[in-house]
């Protein structure tokens, strides 16, 4: 592909389409991404999609929304805590052992119900 100039440029246009309602292919697509790719990815991108029978833009499309999923997921399900409480866990899970009275109690009722058998 060139310019005007005819300079060649080194990238390959392509526009995928995603739905706006997650995976409801029942509704027309109408958002619009489009970015640029080298000329050797979008050919990989072809011949995978050509692999699995699908078209290059329901590939795109599909990789996409999976990545998506997958780090949106990763995300959400991380746990963040403040640096000096993560600290303090640390030390508590690395301390002894030190049973309360609570514990001993039920420590007590099931070593007798274990040797009453």
């Amino acid at each position: 592909m060139s310019n005007k100039a005819g300079v060649l440029r080194p990238f390959v246009r392509t526009i995928v389409r995603t739905a706006t309602e997650g995976r409801q292919m029942a509704t027309a697509a109408s958002a619009r991404f489009e970015f640029r790719l080298r000329p050797e990815v979008k050919s990989r991108i072809e011949r995978a999609a050509e692999l699995v029978n699908e078209t290059t833009s329901d590939f795109a499309r599909t990789a996409t929304e999976e990545r998506a999923e997958r780090v949106l997921h990763e995300h959400e399900s991380a746990t963040v805590v403040p640096a000096d409480f993560f600290d303090e866990l640390l030390r508590a899970l690395d301390a002894p052992a030190r049973p309360n009275p609570a514990l001993q109690a039920a420590a007590r009722r099931a070593r007798s119900a274990v040797e009453g058998r």
